[in-house]
């Protein structure tokens, strides 16, 4: 693979600049009725979500080390990954926008899509690179079956 920072690496970059972004730029705060109760529900799926994905990948036993993709010895399908190619990442970008929600700045949604640009582009597809070379036509039909986020 390209690039061998850890996903939680980005996700505490991306959630530093947040709270960088939410300290130091004075518009974009906002407050409204239930937002902790939302950001509660993000905490919970983010958890939820991925640990149900940990748990598939150590069920096939196959490596959780999203830094070498190369040693996956099994292509994980079924359960979460019937929806979603990449339900870490997405538990990680619940993650973040429950943290976005907390701090009260609507200017660090960017800062989240910025996430999922980072992670598609230096993440996600050196690994779609790597698996597909390692599983082939298989891995493609699952990719043409089940969309990258959600």
């Amino acid at each position: 693979m390209k690039l061998k920072v850890p996903p939680v690496i980005i996700l505490i970059v991306f959630g530093g600049l947040m709270y960088l972004l939410s300290k130091f730029l004075p518009v974009g705060d906002f407050d409204f009725f239930g937002k902790y109760y939302l950001i509660w529900f993000l905490i919970v799926m983010a958890f939820g979500i991925g640990t149900v994905a940990l748990f598939h990948f150590v069920r096939a036993n196959t490596t959780v080390d999203p830094t070498t993709p190369s040693k996956a010895a099994n292509l994980v399908h079924d359960g979460l990954y019937r929806f979603s190619r990449n339900p870490m990442y997405l538990a990680m970008l619940l993650l973040l926008l429950a943290w976005g929600l907390w701090l009260g700045n609507a200017f660090n949604t960017l800062l989240a899509a910025g996430f999922v640009g980072y992670m598609n582009s230096f993440q996600i597809k050196p690994e779609e690179e790597a698996l597909s070379i390692l599983f082939g036509k298989e891995y493609q039909r699952y990719c043409g079956n089940v969309r990258r986020w959600f």
